[in-house]
């Protein structure tokens, strides 16, 4: 079996699956959200007395969703720089989309990763944004 990775610098997942997969030079990760890793406090989530999600601040879920991916590259030995496939799905695409790409160009400066941006209609936690991706790892060591 190849190696998994589970880190509490990111958040817990929400199901039955690791932070990542290793499979020869690739690392896997799984779908990463912008929840706060310990807390699992959602940046930028405005609710109202009864629960119910008002607004939201997709800037602020960007931040934190870019953070967590980095959390779960450096836990799995891998770099922001070592990225080669980025799939993101947005719950709003219309709203959100010009905000995330103009943060997106900010913090992937210099990285030259493929990418594919969804417009979806929900996702199972009260989030604006995932991020799915794929690392080449190269020769490096399994840490």
């Amino acid at each position: 079996m190849s190696p998994t990775v589970r880190t509490d610098s990111a958040p817990a997942p929400i199901g039955a699956y690791p932070h990542a997969r290793r499979v020869g030079d690739l690392l896997f990760l799984s779908g990463v959200g912008p929840r706060v890793p310990g807390s699992n406090a959602i940046p930028g989530n405005v609710y109202d007395d009864g629960g119910k999600l008002v607004r939201y601040d997709i800037e602020a879920q960007c931040r934190q969703v870019f953070a967590n991916v980095r959390a779960v590259l450096q836990a799995s030995g891998a770099r922001w720089q070592d990225l080669v496939d980025v799939t993101v799905f947005l719950t709003d695409m219309a709203r959100d989309f010009a905000a995330y790409n103009r943060l997106y160009a900010e913090h992937f400066a210099g990285v030259d990763a493929c990418r594919t941006t969804l417009g979806i209609t929900a996702l199972p936690t009260p989030i604006a944004i995932e991020l799915k991706c794929v690392a080449w790892m190269g020769a490096r060591p399994v840490p």
